[in-house]
Order: C-alpha cells, then structure tokens, then sequence
C-alpha cells in the first residue's frame, strides 16, 4: 500500500544544481518525517537529508549541510531536495525513506551523475 517513488536525477557538471523529488501515497503523508539518503557503489549508504512532518525542521550532515535543502509540499505529498553547488564526490544513487509504523519504506532510487 506504501509507495514512494524518487524522480529528477540525471547528469549535472560540478558546480551545478539538481532537484530531486520524492512522490508518496499509502499514509497519512503529512504525519510522517521523510528522509532522503544516497549510496555510491562500494560506498555505505549515507542519510543526506530528513524533513519532519510539518516540513519546518530539516537535518543535515557536514558532507551535504549548506549545499542541500529539504523541503515537502504535503498538498502533493511529495518531498524535495534541492542540491546545489554539487561535487563529484555527489554522485550516487539517491533514494527516498520513509518509516511507517514498524518498516521502513523505500523508493527505487534516482541516478545523480556529477561530471564534467
């Protein structure tokens, strides 16, 4: 019943901006604090950014803070993430989570490709 899907990654040069969007259905979305994390190949998944329900609250780590923002628009029950002035080192597949009662859900995951 809990889907969650990420759209927006592509191929962008260093130095540029992507917005990542995350469409979910299945809960009461704007009860629900959303997390985005991403995984390079060989690389452990790392958190980059959660949103509380409200979207008023964001968390970030050193490695993305000042660089990415979070944000949802629970009307539409989609949560982004800005990324800008991105790096090599960004490149991964980004994914969206969100935790519903015992489980966490999900999404299939977007490319992000930072190169020149």
């Amino acid at each position: 019943q809990v889907q969650v899907v990420e759209t927006g990654g592509g191929l962008v040069q260093p130095g540029g901006s992507l917005r990542l969007s995350c469409a979910a259905s299945g809960f009461t979305f704007s009860s629900y604090v959303m997390s985005w994390y991403r995984q390079a190949p060989g690389k452990e998944r790392e958190l980059v950014a959660t949103v509380t329900g409200t979207g008023r609250n964001t968390i970030y780590p050193d490695s993305v803070k000042g660089r990415f923002t979070a944000s949802r628009n629970n009307a539409e029950n989609t949560v982004y993430l800005q990324m800008n002035s991105l790096k090599p080192e960004d490149t991964a597949v980004y994914s969206c989570r969100v935790i519903v009662g015992s489980r966490a859900y999900w999404g299939q995951g977007t490319q992000v490709t930072v190169s020149s």
